[in-house]
């Protein structure tokens, strides 16, 4: 996992928390806006399961368990869909409230990602 791309998609995550939240303050319901950032959020954790997938097989390996890091990008996976889901079944601003947590959720794993590969969890 290149740091660039851990930067790039906690800031993609974050933002996209930030919107989620001003649009759910202002008791908007969702909208393409919100919706779109949680696709976003969606087809980067892809192309980063894709990108750790060709380094694994190429012979990298995380400093922690890299069964324990692919366990938390295929649970990262599921909860943007999830979130999106909810928020077409129920249209109110607690659904736009849900993708804000749900983007909120996928940054903190983000970081618990990035200290598995790195190791930097591992340090005193």
């Amino acid at each position: 996992m290149l740091e660039v791309s851990y930067q790039a998609l906690i800031s993609i995550c974050l933002l996209s928390a930030a919107l989620a939240f001003g649009l759910a303050v202002f008791q908007r319901p969702p909208s393409w806006w919100s919706v779109g950032t949680a696709i976003l959020i969606e087809t980067a954790l892809i192309i980063q399961l894709i990108w750790s997938i060709v380094l694994v097989s190429s012979g990298a390996n995380a400093v922690g368990d890299t069964l324990e890091f692919f366990g938390y990008i295929l649970t990262a996976l599921i909860i943007p869909p999830a979130a999106v889901i909810w928020a077409v079944f129920e249209r109110t601003k607690w659904s736009t409230l849900v993708i804000s947590l749900a983007s909120l959720t996928v940054a903190i794993m983000l970081v618990r990602m990035w200290q598995i590969w790195s190791g930097n969890a591992y340090q005193l």
